[in-house]
C-alpha cells in the first residue's frame, strides 16, 4: 500500500500549495483543516460501529474507491482551468468524510491479521511504510509542481492511478477472520457502548487527549507554504523538501522501533516524547535556514512516531476486539481533530500574528498540555506496557 500512501501525501502537499496559491490569507490554509474534521466529527463514530458490523475489507474497498474518484476530479478541474477555491474545500471534505470510514476499518484489520505479541512490532513496520512513502511523496509534489511540462494537476492524476496498488493488495489479502458483532446495527446504542467502555479506560481516554492537545497546538504543516515563500524563500522543490523532514525523521525512527520487539515503561516514555514533539516545534519555529528548518521538522517526526506507535500500541491491547471499530472511529476525533483544528489554530494566529509566531507559541502549549493531562490522568506516567488488557 505504500505506492498509494506516496500518491495521497503527495496530493495533500499539492493541495496546500495550491490553496496558498489561489489565496494569499494564511487562514485559507488553515480553513482546509476545518473542512477536513468536520465530516470526521460527523461521521466517525457511525464509521466505527459499521467497521466492527460489516465486512473490514470490503468496507476499505468502497472508500478506497471513492478517493480514487475524488482524486481525478481534482485533477481535471485543474488541468481543465476550472478549479477554485471552493472546488479544493468541497473534494477535502468528501475525502474527510471517506476517512471516517476507512480507519477504523483499516486499523481494527491489524489485530486479525497478525498475533497479540508482535502488534508493536506490526504497527512500527506499518509506520515505517508510511513514513518511508510519505517522504518521496511531498518531495515528487516539490519536483512535479516545479517542473514547466507537468505542474498542480498532474499530482492529482497521478495519486488516483496509485489507489490501483491498494486494490491489488486488497484482493491478495484473501480471507481475514472478524469476530463481528452480530445483530448490532448502527445506531445510538451501539454509539454508547463505545463511548462507554472509554470514558472508563484512564489510559485510552489520556492517549486520545495526549494525541489532541500536543497535534493542536504544535501542527505546522498548514503553514508550510508560508514558510517556504516568506520565511526560508525556498520555493516549490524546497517546500517539497520541507514537506517531506518529518517523514525522513519518523522513517528513522520506526526503522530502529521494528527492532523492538515490546517497549516497556510505555507511560513515562510516550509524555517524554510529546514534551520533545513541542520542543521540535519551537525549534522549527526559529529556525533561519533551510538545513536547520528541516532537521527541526526531523525531529518533530521522529517524536511523533514513537509516541504514536506506543498510543496505538496501548488502545489496542486494552480494547477487545468487538469494540476496537468504535475505539479507533472515537480516536479518529482526537487524531484528525488536533492536526486539523491545529491547522485553523495556526492560521487564525498566524494571520495576526504571524507564522513564526504560531508556531513558536503552539509548541510552548503542547508541552504545558502534557503536564495538564498528566495531572487529570496520573494512570498514564506509570504505566508500563504489560498490565492486564481490556480494562473494563
Amino acid at each position: 500500500m505504500g505506492i498509494s500512501i506516496v500518491g495521497s501525501r503527495m496530493q495533500f502537499t499539492a493541495l496546500l500549495w495550491h490553496v496558498n496559491s489561489l489565496s494569499d490569507a494564511p487562514i485559507a490554509l488553515g480553513l482546509v483543516g476545518l473542512v477536513r474534521i468536520l465530516p470526521v466529527i460527523l461521521f466517525s463514530l457511525i464509521g466505527g460501529v459499521v467497521a466492527d458490523t460489516a465486512d473490514r475489507k470490503k468496507i476499505l474497498f468502497v472508500t478506497q474507491g471513492i478517493q480514487t474518484i475524488t482524486a481525478l476530479t481534482l485533477g481535471y478541474l485543474t488541468f481543465t482551468d476550472q478549479i477554485v477555491l471552493w472546488h479544493l474545500y468541497l473534494l477535502t471534505a468528501i475525502e474527510g468524510a471517506t476517512f471516517s470510514f476507512d480507519l477504523p476499518a483499516r486499523q481494527s484489520l491489524t489485530p486479525n491479521l497478525v498475533p497479540k505479541d508482535v502488534l508493536t512490532n506490526a504497527f512500527s513496520i506499518s509506520s515505517l511504510v508510511f513514513t518511508t512513502a510519505s517522504i518521496v511523496g511531498p518531495l515528487f509534489a516539490g519536483i512535479v509542481l516545479a517542473a514547466p511540462s507537468l505542474g498542480q494537476a498532474y499530482t492529482y492524476f497521478i495519486n488516483g492511478f496509485s489507489y490501483i496498488a491498494i486494490f491489488i493488495a486488497l484482493i491478495l489479502l484473501g480471507d481475514v477472520p472478524q469476530l463481528i458483532t452480530k445483530g448490532q446495527k448502527v445506531e445510538l446504542s451501539a454509539i454508547k457502548s463505545g463511548v462507554n467502555f472509554i470514558k472508563k479506560s484512564p489510559l485510552i481516554i489520556s492517549t486520545m487527549m495526549l494525541d489532541f492537545v500536543a497535534t493542536f497546538f504544535s501542527s505546522a504543516t498548514a503553514l508550510l507554504p508560508i514558510f517556504a515563500t516568506k520565511v526560508l524563500n525556498v520555493g516549490e522543490v524546497g517546500y517539497g523538501t520541507l514537506s517531506a523532514a518529518q517523514s525522513v525523521g519518523s522513517a528513522i525512527t520506526a526503522v530502529f522501533l521494528t527492532q523492538v520487539e515490546q517497549i516497556r515503561k510505555q507511560g513515562p516514555i510516550l509524555l517524554g516524547f510529546v514534551i520533545l514533539y513541542g520542543i521540535a516545534t519551537i525549534l522549527f519555529g526559529l529556525a533561519p535556514t533551510l538545513l536547520l528548518a528541516f532537521l527541526a521538522l526531523m525531529l518533530v517526526g521522529a517524536s511523533d512516531t514513537v509516541s504514536t506507535v506506543i498510543r496505538n500500541t496501548i488502545r489496542q491491547l486494552q480494547t477487545p476486539d468487538e469494540l476496537r471499530g468504535r475505539m479507533v472511529s472515537i480516536n479518529q476525533i482526537f487524531f484528525m481533530g488536533g492536526p486539523q483544528l491545529g491547522e485553523l489554530e495556526a492560521g487564525v494566529v498566524a494571520q495576526f500574528f504571524g507564522p513564526i509566531f504560531a508556531v513558536v507559541s503552539g509548541g510552548i502549549a503542547c508541552i504545558v498540555g502534557v503536564f495538564v493531562i498528566v495531572g487529570i490522568w496520573p494512570q498514564i506516567k506509570n504505566y508500563n506496557g504489560d498490565e492486564e488488557t481490556f480494562a473494563r
